[in-house]
């Protein structure tokens, strides 16, 4: 499962592609042809558009999300404890195209997700202690920033070989350059 996921997230990168819901989080209807469950192929993700907003964008209201902290880093764990003792994500096969892809990434790293802030700034809103709380239930099924993080986590530890603190300063690098 890690080498396949690797290679999907290899092969889509960063597209921001989604197939799971709509803008606003709602769910996405079957593809008509396609059976329930079944994959997209990379035609249906290609041709969905990216849900991520422009820079300054409100958006997921009643979503925990609040975009208007400008330079705050987010909350992340790293005490040791805390990192043996997650609480378990859901089960990727609970979505599909993109979502899936996260929560795969995350169950995969999930010590390193749980070192990384999520930049949908939900440790407001819901209290959310780091990316790995986003994946402890639908939250992040209902949001592209934490599923390009995770996935962006994902490739940089896979590909890069990097470390859980070397990932944090890249993410906050990203997203102090969005703001």
């Amino acid at each position: 499962m890690t080498v396949r996921l690797f290679l999907i997230v290899l092969v889509f990168g960063m597209t921001g592609a989604c197939a799971a819901s709509d803008e606003h989080g709602a769910p996405r209807r079957q593809p008509a042809g396609q059976a329930q469950g079944a994959k997209p192929t990379p035609r249906e993700l290609a041709a969905t558009a990216s849900h991520a907003q422009p820079r300054g964008a409100q958006g997921h209201e009643g979503h925990g999300h609040d975009h208007s902290h400008g330079d705050e880093v987010p909350a992340f764990q790293t005490d040791p404890a805390e990192l043996k003792n997650l609480p378990p994500t859901l089960a990727p096969e609970k979505f599909t195209g993109k979502q899936r892809l996260g929560y795969e990434a995350v169950r995969a790293i999930p010590r390193t997700i749980a070192q990384l802030p999520c930049y949908c700034h939900c440790d407001k809103g819901f209290g959310h202690k780091s990316l790995h709380s986003c994946f402890v239930d639908d939250h992040a099924a209902h949001c592209a920033v934490c599923i390009d993080e995770a996935l962006m986590a994902y490739k940089l530890e896979k590909e890069e070989k990097l470390k859980p603190e070397e990932i944090r300063r890249r993410i906050i690098a990203h997203y102090a350059a969005q703001n």
